[in-house]
Order: C-alpha cells, then structure tokens, then sequence
C-alpha cells in the first residue's frame, strides 16, 4: 500500500511535468505494475505494464533495453496467472532484445534464460528448462562468481528440475550448492535457505530415511 502510495505521486509528478509518453513516466508504470503482481492483482499489473511497454515501444523503439525490461515484466505477470504460452512469447521477445543490444554476458540477458527457463520449468519440458537454466548458470558463474545469491538461485532450480526429474542424487548435488551459499549470505532462517533446506529433506525421505540427514547431506 506505501509503495502504491509512493510510486503513484511520482507517476503523477512525471505525467504533468514530463508528459505521458517520457522513458521516466513508463518506468512509473512498470514500478506500479510490480507492485500489484506483488499484491497478486494480475490484471491491474498488465494494465500498468502494457502502459510502459506502448512507450519505451513509441519513444525507445524496440531494441531498446526498457523496452525489453517491459516485455520481461509481462511475461512475469503471464507466469504468475498460469499463461505459459504468452509468458514465453513476452520473455523470449525480451531475451532476443537483451542479446542483441546487451549482449550474452549481461545480467538482464541471464535474468531472461532463467525466466524462460522457470517457465518450461512450469510446462514440464525439463530438457528445456535444463537448457536455459544452465546458460544462466553459466553467465552467473562467469559474471558473478559461486559466491552470490543469484548463482545459487540457479543452482537451486537447477536441482528442482533433477528433482521432478526423479535425479536425486544431481538434485541433492545443485540443491547443497545453492544451500552452501545462501545460508553463509542470507543466513539459515531465510525463507530460501528454508525452501532448499525442505527441498533436500523431501529427496532425504525417498532415498535414504535410514541415516541421519546430516550424513547423507554432507553437512556435518
């Protein structure tokens, strides 16, 4: 509600002084759209996001990172409501975008592989998935190094798919590698170190109830 608040005088402030179709009053529109995905309001989202993409589209063109950024942040929306066909179509348009103009090795282009990989992730195309996720991987690693906690967010879904996979033993691998770092970051209460840690438990339970937890993941 005190971001809605917020990101609203601003939008108000940008549209008179700026004018509607300004690169500042789009990013307005997409601050308010994340905002109600936020709140799971999916529809006053696409409403808000659709209104930033008409102008970095009209005033940047469409090889423009913001504009991208825009179609990244549909995709999210259409993610959320379950529309995998139309969260690809947004996000892939956003990766051909971040690879032309940004390049392979940027952070918006591995955020756009991850997505696009969370969502074949959603269809149950693991093969894809595994795919896009490990280019991801491979940029957060190369740009970002073991230690940060986007690497270990790729890791960790990374180790979901081997875990729908029934791969319990590459799982246990990518899901201790995101465990190692996101606890030494974040800390052990994390909601994310929480999730991993429930994560590593489910596979525990299937394959190996017989020792202790503590020996079969290597934590000791």
């Amino acid at each position: 509600d005190k971001a809605l608040e917020f990101h609203s005088k601003a939008l108000a402030i940008n549209e008179k002084v700026l004018g509607v179709e300004h690169s500042s009053t789009a990013m307005s529109y997409n601050n308010i759209g994340e905002v109600y995905r936020a709140l799971g309001e999916h529809d006053k989202a696409l409403e808000f996001h659709s209104k930033a993409l008409a102008i970095d589209e009209k005033v940047l063109g469409v090889e423009h990172a913001s504009t991208a950024a825009s179609y990244n942040n549909i995709g999210l929306v259409y993610d959320a409501l379950g529309d995998y066909d139309k969260a690809l179509e947004f996000h892939s348009k956003a990766l051909a975008i971040d690879e032309k103009v940004l390049g392979v090795e940027h952070p918006s282009t591995t955020r756009d592989y991850n997505n696009i990989g969370g969502v074949y992730h959603a269809l149950g195309d693991y093969d894809k998935a595994l795919e896009f996720y490990s280019k991801a991987q491979a940029m957060y690693k190369k740009v970002l190094g073991d230690e940060h906690t986007s690497t270990a967010t790729i890791y960790n879904n990374i180790g979901e798919v081997y875990r729908a996979l029934e791969n319990y033993d590459r799982a246990r691998e990518y899901l201790l590698k995101a465990l190692r770092v996101i606890c030494r970051v974040l800390g052990s209460e994390h909601q994310y170190t929480q999730s991993t840690m429930r994560s590593l438990h489910e596979i525990y339970r299937k394959v190996s109830p017989d020792t202790s937890f503590e020996d079969w993941a290597g934590l000791q």
